[in-house]
């Protein structure tokens, strides 16, 4: 029985390359754009067939939304993506500067404490 790899895990073998250049298995985003490009090419072409009749426009207009598509889904998934890191970075610096300064005078979360003995 074979062992399937987990998602995120390097795969042996040869990858996977769109085009011989866009590495679908490695490449965050690349492989739900591409579906969704690809899904929206069928959409849009057929659409246009069953509305119009005309085979070769129909062919240019579904060509036209898998490239639409596939850019809206990869600008969408890459700006969430790039966000996601940001606030995955904040809070690792965060944790990390808790870690650090804790239980010192230079804990923001440390009440100060007031001596009453001395008045």
């Amino acid at each position: 029985m074979a062992v399937t790899p987990e998602p995120g895990e390097p795969t042996k073998g040869k990858p996977f390359k769109l085009l011989g250049i866009l590495d679908v298995e490695n490449i965050p985003c690349a492989r739900d754009s591409v579906l969704y490009g690809s899904l929206g090419s069928v959409v849009a072409g057929l659409g246009h067939f069953l509305l119009t009749s005309r085979i070769r426009r129909s062919c240019d207009v579904g060509v036209g939304g898998f490239i639409l598509v596939t850019l809206g889904c990869w600008f969408h998934c890459r700006y969430n993506y790039a966000k996601l890191r940001i606030q995955e970075r904040i809070a690792r610096d965060g944790i990390k500067n808790k870690i650090l300064y804790e239980s010192t005078h230079l804990d923001p979360e440390r009440k100060p404490t007031t001596d009453k003995n001395s008045s």
